[in-house]
């Protein structure tokens, strides 16, 4: 089993980081986040043309043929950096459910423009009731003598403001908790009859709820009854970039908590000097390596093809860097003393994304209890 990077995948995480510690510090950041065009992809354009949006791209169609894993690769890197940019919504969400669902003509038209920057995608798939099960939808999809009609409501829609398309996950048939009868539809962000309640995320990612009335689709990605299964695997893929994000995210965070205790001084020694709490640290490096080994192991095995095997991989890291991503984040803080609860140190913004990154697509304990009925296919619940 490998659970390790390659050559190739080592020297791109060191490219990215050598660029985003150059050109996207702690300030720019802020800049992005908090300044006048708050949670704008800015750094889109620059991330396509050194290559990264195309590196996890099948190469006939102008990618770089790198799959999940150089996506988890990269993801780590955005992570530390605590980029905002929509790398997961249109790369690994958007692209992936192309590739899955999507015609060869739509997959022909559609991956280059992801790569060159052209496309960005959100994934509109919870709703207020859903909590984070992916076939609870009440969404619906009607068809007519114009095509497909969209009514319903989505909730907390990852990089919704800025994307050029929202996939939907609507209803077709069946009743709301009917694992058949579901679709993805492209609908226009900008269409007729959808609208957008923006807000930023904890971690200041723009985010939205959004609204359709009678939208119209552009198109709709294979099967209109039968589009769970792609959707799963997919979101399993999700899950292993996500989780590998996470690790970024919480080696900053521990950086971040070395180098303040190095600094800050205590009876005239730095506090790293302090036995104590270099135990500390090195237990915040222990969940960070379990984290990271499990992260690895399911970007790997998302490539593998076993999809039963993937959803458990997959399953257990978003357990791990959920609960691990907390931890580490309460443990920085707490090493930061009053500091780190201020707006200007970047360990407080380091936690706020892990929260995020463990809420996404579900939390620990939701997928605890999904690895429970992977493990245990007779436990109705833990």
């Amino acid at each position: 089993m490998r659970l390790a990077f390659n050559d190739d995948q080592r020297a791109l995480r060191e490219s990215v980081q050598a660029w985003l510690g150059k050109e996207y510090p702690h300030a720019v950041w802020r800049d992005v986040a908090l300044g006048d065009r708050a949670g704008s992809p800015r750094f889109w354009n620059p991330m396509a043309q050194m290559g990264w949006l195309a590196a996890p791209l099948p190469e006939r169609h102008g990618g770089l043929g790198g799959g999940v894993t150089d996506a988890a690769a990269l993801a780590e890197c955005l992570g530390s950096a605590l980029v905002l940019e929509p790398f997961v919504s249109s790369v690994v969400l958007g692209a992936g459910l192309i590739q899955a669902a999507a015609s060869q003509a739509q997959q022909d038209e559609w991956l280059p423009q992801i790569g060159e920057g052209q496309l960005r995608i959100a994934f509109a798939q919870a709703e207020a009731s859903s909590r984070f099960e992916l076939h609870d939808v009440q969404t619906r999809a009607q068809r007519g003598t114009s095509g497909w009609r969209i009514s319903g409501a989505k909730v907390s829609v990852w990089d919704a403001p800025d994307a050029d398309w929202l996939l939907v996950l609507a209803r077709t048939a069946g009743g709301r908790f009917d694992r058949d009868g579901l679709g993805l539809f492209v609908v226009p962000r900008d269409a007729t009859g959808v609208s957008l309640q923006r807000f930023p995320m904890i971690d200041r990612r723009p985010g939205a709820h959004v609204s359709f009335n009678d939208a119209p689709a552009l198109a709709v990605l294979g099967d209109a009854e039968a589009a769970l299964p792609a959707v799963q695997r997919v979101t399993s893929q999700a899950l292993a970039v996500l989780a590998n994000e996470a690790c970024g995210a919480m080696q900053a965070a521990i950086a971040q908590t070395v180098a303040y205790l190095q600094q800050r001084k205590q009876f005239g020694q730095p506090l790293a000097e302090f036995q104590v709490l270099r135990h500390r640290v090195v237990d915040m490096q222990v969940q960070l390596e379990c984290s990271r080994s499990l992260a690895l192991h399911a970007a790997f095995a998302a490539e593998a093809g076993d999809a039963a095997q993937a959803a458990r991989t997959a399953t257990a890291a978003k357990v791990q860097a959920g609960r691990a991503g907390r931890w580490i984040g309460h443990q920085a803080i707490q090493l930061h003393g009053g500091m780190g609860m201020t707006d200007e140190l970047a360990i407080g913004h380091v936690m706020k994304r892990l929260l995020m990154l463990d809420t996404f697509l579900g939390n620990a304990d939701h997928h605890q209890q999904a690895l429970a009925r992977m493990t245990l296919p007779h436990t109705a619940s833990v």
